[in-house]
């Protein structure tokens, strides 16, 4: 399963080759559509339609998680406060991605952090 954080939505929603070269990759490897937890939309739109055009585009074409279970909340902050670092939004990240998830981020270090204490779990920075 993939994840995407607001930098991997961001990243891939940018008209780019690199972008582009990207979305082919994980399409062939079949990890497309990626899973968008509710929450990152707050972190990767900005409640202008003109602005959030790219990611809105992209969004359509990804399993966006509306419903965020307790159960999922409370592994967030176990990992959060294992890690001692990160915020509650790329805890929530990492937890959806449990087990055997890729995260894709562009801040591997927070993630990272995160992922070392979640049940295999890896981060790819974008």
């Amino acid at each position: 399963m993939l994840i995407l954080d607001s930098g991997g939505v961001s990243r891939l929603a940018e008209r780019s080759t690199a972008a582009a070269a990207l979305l082919e990759a994980l399409r062939t490897e079949g990890l497309w559509p990626p899973v968008v937890p509710t929450p990152v939309l707050i972190e990767a739109l900005h409640g202008d339609a003109a602005r959030d055009a790219l990611a809105n585009r992209l969004l359509k074409t990804c399993d966006v998680i509306e419903d965020i279970p307790e159960r999922l909340a409370r592994r967030a902050a176990t990992l959060r406060t294992l890690a001692g670092r990160g915020s509650a939004i790329d805890a929530l990240v990492v937890a959806c991605a449990e087990p055997r998830g890729s995260v894709l981020t562009s801040d591997p270090d927070d993630l990272g952090a995160l992922a070392t204490y979640a049940h295999d779990v890896r981060t790819e920075r974008v």
